[in-house]
């Protein structure tokens, strides 16, 4: 826990210095209980979206701030600006502000987002992984430039997950030695496709829906992956409909098979869920690892 009115002050100094405004009102939305975030309205109306972190990861904001500008840079799926941002100093907080979303109750729309999406993974990605050799995830997964998809899922996803279960007892040892197993043998799983440009976290949540309809991308763990990834992620925990990946298909075809590789790119995910809060995730990543293993 953190004073959010001298956060607030600070914030208001740091955003009139970036935009040249005075920030007229500073109002708390929902955070954890490590961070604070804000509404935060400037002296010519504008509205922005600020949020802090008292003892933020090396790299914690500017890393966000780089994979939505990643993204946003294609000019496919809409992602907010990024108004200003640092990992915090002896001046001010770690903080990240943003271009503000005015949501509403209007259905997203499934078909434009898929366009959208599949447009965003066409863009590419230099190598599987991230240049920058940056962690992301709240368990900071390595993200090392890697020369194919079973080499970065294998070295970059799956090993580094079996030791993190393995440390933490998140999951039975038969399931971490077949994961470790699994991690050494994606190569008849791979169709050899280039980089794309991932989100890398995307499920419902880090979708947010405008007033308009108009579906924006937030909170990324931006590499370069395979596409099927992304997919992957947004049925694990739904909120996309059958349209959005109908729309997906249609501009960017998929290869053979790849609803039987859903499971396999999952693996990822309920691993990290399994580890942070065990229950049914533990089942349910066991159960995914014995398919393909």
């Amino acid at each position: 826990m953190f004073d959010r009115r001298a956060t607030a002050e600070i914030l208001s100094r740091v955003i009139a210095s970036t935009t040249g405004r005075v920030a007229v009102e500073l109002a708390v939305v929902q955070g954890g209980d490590t961070s604070a975030a804000f509404r935060v309205e400037l002296d010519d109306g504008t509205l922005l979206f600020a949020k802090t972190h008292p003892d933020p990861p090396p790299g914690f904001f500017t890393t966000e701030a780089w994979g939505l500008e990643w993204m946003r840079s294609v000019g496919a799926a809409k992602v907010p600006a990024v108004v200003a941002v640092s990992d915090g100093d002896t001046e001010s907080p770690a903080h990240l502000v943003l271009e503000w979303i005015e949501t509403g109750s209007a259905p997203g729309d499934d078909h434009r987002f898929g366009h959208a999406l599949a447009a965003l993974h066409r863009a590419g990605a230099p190598r599987f992984g991230r240049e920058d050799r940056r962690t992301t995830g709240s368990l900071a997964l390595p993200n090392e430039p890697c020369a194919t998809w079973a080499e970065f899922y294998g070295s970059q996803r799956l090993l580094p997950l079996a030791e993190r279960a393995r440390q933490r007892r998140s999951l039975p040892e038969p399931t971490i030695e077949r994961l470790v197993v699994l991690a050494d043998r994606l190569e008849r799983f791979d169709d050899g496709r280039p980089p794309a440009r991932l989100h890398g976290d995307l499920w419902a949540g880090n979708r947010v829906v405008d007033r308009a309809g108009e579906s924006w991308l937030i909170d990324p763990a931006c590499h370069g992956g395979h596409p099927e990834f992304d997919l992957a992620m947004m049925r694990l925990f739904g909120g996309f409909g059958a349209e959005a990946f109908e729309a997906y298909r249609d501009a960017s075809p998929l290869a053979d098979g790849w609803e039987e590789r859903v499971d396999l790119h999952q693996i990822a995910p309920l691993v990290v869920h399994a580890v942070k809060f065990g229950g049914g995730y533990v089942r349910a990543a066991t159960a995914a690892i014995d398919r393909y293993a």
